[in-house]
């Protein structure tokens, strides 16, 4: 069988001045990197009318059997403009963390793949080393004030802000530095958490613009005084310093995917940790030039759509116009509790057991007021009768459901879901959020487990419940929730599948993310900095002797 590889590998790309003349831009409005890479140089000029409808891409909750989500993303981005309909696709940019770690690459597979695959999965254009540069970059400037006068009197015990790398380091999750004496800092415990969960990866993404960034990075708190007074990187004088290293990430990155369909690639939070959407600068652009904009949301429904209605919506300014669900037959029974080697063997009435998590989805997103679809990414494995049985089941919920074979046969095999898509998109419908944003803190996490998730009650730890009580005081009760939660489950345990109810939520902790605009709340045993597996993808990697053909990023 060709692998994914070896099909990016055979492609002909068009050069991307001729991409970027799909959506008219200009020669002067792109920053080529390469011959198919390019950066986009905003503001734009006001583009000719389009339709400007967002088609967002979501998920069941990911399995070890795969749900292919990208994929199908991609699929349908080719699909609609096959069919007809100016299309572009805003999607993340992939970590280097789960590229090496268990993921792989995440650019797509099959024929349904963005491309230069290689660049977009390894250093791309080198967004996520400027994050990854500036968190640090304002890590050293914070230890060397406090090692300094510290005017402020910020106590080191109390800095939150910490160290990232782009990688999955387990053993960076908990360090102390400083050590040495005097002269090499402060002495204190700190860690590292991965870049795509970064405050600085957040706040890229929901920038509207470079002003923007900067009061954004300018609001951040890096850590408390010894009276527990927040402080803020305006306050420390840094704010310029560390803009500067991001003037050229913040730019939203151009590429196509094998049908040279126009895709934008920028910003990769991860959704299970942080808010799991492509920046607001790459949506909006993509909706700007087109009639339809297929955008995704890390993980399943309820991380990433979540996320995305509930946080990103909000500065966006718009709403999708039809959600799409995606799910397999094959995750679905390993929901209902088939073990994975035996999921190729037709068995209804587990794949009915396991309906439910899908079910929940459904009724999630219709609690938005959204229309929706439910995408088969079709194996060939299905029965007809399993087939059928999700037919039936999403119909019961007013649910429409189209087979997609994206990976086999791009937009060819997507189209289906497309015409499904348009015709949702087209219609008039009434968003409702999930929250109220003035709520407090404890009743907007309360109201996501215990309506979305499905939990009995949530447990807040003492720790919990001091900090919700803080943030109240400080005026930061007002902000949207992010919480950080096992992407397996609804539950905070990633062993527990289905849909269940009667459940415990534990939130052990919050952290306030200012610039960004929201707070995180840890759940359960959440890290924010991944592990490597014991067989990790890159010991399946290689790369020729001459440095051109790589195998083993899919």
């Amino acid at each position: 069988m060709t692998t994914d590889i070896e099909i990016a590998d055979a492609a002909k790309m068009l050069p991307i001045e001729q991409v970027a003349e799909k959506l008219g831009l200009k020669d002067d409005e792109i920053e080529q990197y390469g011959k198919y890479k390019a950066k986009i140089d905003l503001p734009l000029a006001e583009a000719p009318a389009k339709k400007h409808k967002l088609v967002l891409v979501t998920a069941m909750n990911p399995t070890p059997a795969g749900e292919g989500k990208s994929t199908v993303m991609i699929g349908l981005g080719d699909a609609m403009n096959q069919l007809g309909h100016q299309t572009t696709i805003a999607m993340r940019e992939p970590s280097m963390g789960p590229v090496f770690g268990i993921k792989g690459g995440a650019a797509g597979g099959g024929y349904s793949q963005v491309v230069p695959m290689e660049d977009i999965n390894l250093h791309f254009t080198g967004d996520l080393h400027a994050l990854t540069s500036a968190n640090n970059t304002l890590a050293a400037l914070i230890d060397n004030y406090v090692m300094r006068d510290n005017e402020l009197q910020l106590d080191p015990e109390r800095i939150i802000w910490r160290r990232v790398e782009d990688v999955n380091d387990r053993v960076l999750r908990n360090v102390v530095t400083g050590l040495g004496g005097r002269s090499q800092g402060i002495t204190r415990q700190t860690g590292f958490d991965i870049t795509a969960a970064s405050e600085l990866m957040a706040i890229l993404c929901l920038s509207a613009d470079f002003a923007d960034l900067k009061k954004r990075i300018g609001r951040i708190v890096v850590g408390y005084t010894y009276d527990k007074k927040p402080v803020t990187v305006k306050e420390l004088g840094f704010t310029d310093a560390i803009a500067i290293l991001l003037k050229d990430a913040i730019k939203p990155n151009l590429v196509q995917t094998l049908d040279h369909t126009p895709t934008i690639i920028h910003g990769g939070p991860f959704a299970n940790i942080a808010h799991g959407c492509n920046s607001v600068l790459a949506t909006k652009t993509a909706i700007q030039l087109s009639d339809y904009t297929v955008t995704e949301a890390g993980f399943g429904a309820d991380l990433g759509a979540e996320k995305f209605l509930d946080i990103k919506r909000r500065v966006l300014g718009q709403a999708p116009d039809a959600v799409v669900i995606v799910a397999t037959i094959r995750s679905l029974k390993y929901n209902g509790g088939v073990a994975r080697a035996d999921l190729t063997k037709e068995n209804v009435p587990a794949l009915k057991k396991g309906l439910a998590n899908l079910e929940r989805h459904i009724k999630n997103i219709q609690g938005y007021g959204l229309p929706l679809v439910v995408a088969i990414n079709h194996f060939v494995s299905d029965s007809d009768e399993e087939i059928k049985t999700v037919e039936d089941t999403c119909k019961q919920h007013g649910v429409n459901v189209a087979l997609v074979d994206a990976w086999a046969k791009g937009g060819q095999g997507t189209q289906n879901l497309a015409k499904e898509v348009v015709k949702l998109a087209d219609q008039d419908h009434e968003f409702k959020p999930l929250y109220d944003y003035n709520a407090t803190i404890e009743d907007k996490i309360t109201t996501i487990a215990t309506k979305y998730y499905g939990a009995k009650r949530v447990i807040f730890s003492k720790k919990a419940q001091r900090q919700m009580k803080r943030y109240q005081d400080l005026g930061w009760g007002n902000l949207p929730v992010c919480i950080a939660k096992t992407q397996y489950s609804f539950t905070d345990d990633q062993h527990v599948l289905g849909a269940p109810t009667d459940f415990d939520f534990h939130i052990r902790g919050l952290v306030p993310k200012m610039g960004a605009g929201f707070i995180v709340a840890l759940s359960g045993s959440m890290m924010t900095m991944p592990g490597l597996a014991k067989h990790p993808a890159a010991v399946d990697m290689t790369i020729s002797d001459d440095g051109k053909t790589i195998t083993g990023l899919f």
